[in-house]
């Protein structure tokens, strides 16, 4: 299965989200609920407006959508998920960096974005393991 790979940024006042890999492809909201809708309805209007000839290849099969965040766009989308506290619980980066990530004043290095992605990945793979 082919992979849309879209990247979702926070501006100022909204996130704004396009595709990596197919042309055409742009999407905006307020929250990061509306820019997948958007994506969506991208895609459809892509799919609606154009000949099958000028339909880009990976439109034309299945596929999957992937989403990536920035830093500042993940942690400005989870903030009412996790707090600062949580996060550096969860990492073992201090909360005041982490504050200066999530609000675009420090952007973090390769090694730090790294190190904020495997602890996420790493609770969500304990969540996944809890049975109720």
């Amino acid at each position: 299965m082919r992979a849309i790979k879209i990247i979702i940024e926070k501006t100022d006042n909204l996130f704004s989200a396009y595709a990596v890999n197919v042309e055409g492809i742009y999407a905006g909201g307020e929250t990061v609920e509306e820019v997948k809708k958007s994506v969506l309805d991208s895609i459809r209007l892509i799919k609606e407006y154009n000949t099958s000839e000028n339909i880009p290849t990976v439109l034309k099969g299945d596929y999957e959508i992937v989403y990536q965040f920035d830093t500042v766009s993940l942690l400005s989308y989870y903030k009412g998920v996790f707090t600062n506290s949580a996060l550096e619980r969860i990492t073992g980066i201090n909360q005041k960096q982490i504050q200066h990530y999530a609000s675009g004043h420090r952007k973090p290095n390769e090694a730090t974005t790294k190190k904020i992605e495997t602890a996420l990945h790493k609770l969500g793979e304990e969540l996944l393991a809890v049975k109720l």
